[in-house]
């Protein structure tokens, strides 16, 4: 291995690492609280190493975000999905989607909504990565007949509907209680089918 190889693949660590320990401190202490040298400790790192990878802790969380949104990506060009909501397998995959990636990107997703409200950029960001699900939404609701309102009201709803019932439950703790995967998925499910198709479930 050469030396450029070798610093190379030192570089791609450290930037792993600090990436790491970041969604861990954002998980634990939340994005505002959250200082450079809180990153740097986490991942074992001295802190000028930091600044070699990211010029501050908003570009970090752009990179996170970077890579977040390539797992969205990735998740739609599955083979399992499919467009049309007036099945319920199709709704529910879709659905489960959502909170699955919520749940997986618990971190990013508070950090993000933190930073919306001290940062225009990142209001932005989230404004668009808004904009581009419901897009995805809209198509498949164009086709259905009885929809309670336009495709771009009702996918507002929906997806206001999710991101709220996720952020509730899986980040504020709901009422306390435990709630499994399966039940707010299949709730969500029923509750949304229902209000597109007018068929209870």
């Amino acid at each position: 291995m050469t030396s450029a190889t070798s610093r190379k693949q030192k570089a791609a660590e450290t930037e792993g690492a600090l990436k790491a320990a970041a969604r861990r401190v954002f998980a634990r202490q939340g994005y505002l609280n959250t200082k450079i040298t809180d990153i740097t400790a986490e991942a074992g790192r001295a802190a000028g190493s930091f600044y070699n990878h990211f010029a501050g802790k908003e570009e970090l969380l752009e990179a996170l975000l970077v890579d977040m949104l390539a797992a969205v990506d990735e998740g739609v060009a599955e083979p399992e999905h499919d467009p049309d909501f007036s099945k319920r397998s199709a709704l529910r995959w879709h659905v489960a989607s959502f909170w699955r990636f919520y749940r997986a990107h618990l971190p990013e997703m508070v950090a993000l909504r933190q930073a919306a409200m001290v940062n225009e950029d990142f209001g932005r960001r989230l404004q668009q990565m808004i904009s581009a699900d419901q897009a995805h939404w809209v198509g498949h609701l164009a086709h259905l007949a009885h929809l309670p309102g336009p495709p771009d009201l009702v996918t507002s709803a929906i997806t206001a509907l999710l991101d709220q019932f996720a952020h509730t439950w899986l980040v504020a703790g709901g009422d306390g209680r435990d709630l499994p995967d399966d039940e707010a998925i299949d709730l969500l499910t029923d509750f949304i089918h229902h209000g597109i198709t007018g068929r209870a479930p």
